[in-house]
């Protein structure tokens, strides 16, 4: 058995940044191209920008540019303190997951619970 969770951040207008967009703006920084980044994650390029461009208009920030030398895009510095934040947070998420949640569904619920490390 897992814990499994999503985490992601959102306002009144909704989703400003989550696994998908983190997952996204990588590959983007990987391939530096967002059309590469769509193909390689199995989704339109129009999904990918209108995520993009959504996040940016919520966050009120630019997430990618044109790189200076060559074709391409690049993260803002702004991306990639998001990508950090986030990741760190998703990090101690899962520690909590894993050191707390047997401990919690273990005790007292008189079940035979038996977790797992997860994937």
């Amino acid at each position: 058995m897992r814990i499994r969770h999503k985490i992601w951040l959102e306002d009144t207008s909704g989703v400003l940044f989550g696994r998908g967009r983190f997952e996204l703006l990588q590959t983007v920084d990987e391939l530096g191209s967002l059309s590469a980044a769509a193909k390689k994650m199995k989704m339109s390029y129009r999904a990918a920008w209108g995520r993009i461009r959504a996040s940016e208009e919520r966050l009120g920030l630019p997430l990618m540019e044109k790189a200076e030398v060559g074709r391409g895009l690049i993260l803002t510095p702004q991306a990639r303190k998001i990508i950090e934040l986030y990741n760190t947070f998703e990090q101690e998420i899962e520690s909590l997951i894993r050191e707390r949640g047997p401990q919690i569904f273990e005790a007292d619920s008189g079940l035979n619970l038996v977790f797992n490390e997860p994937e």
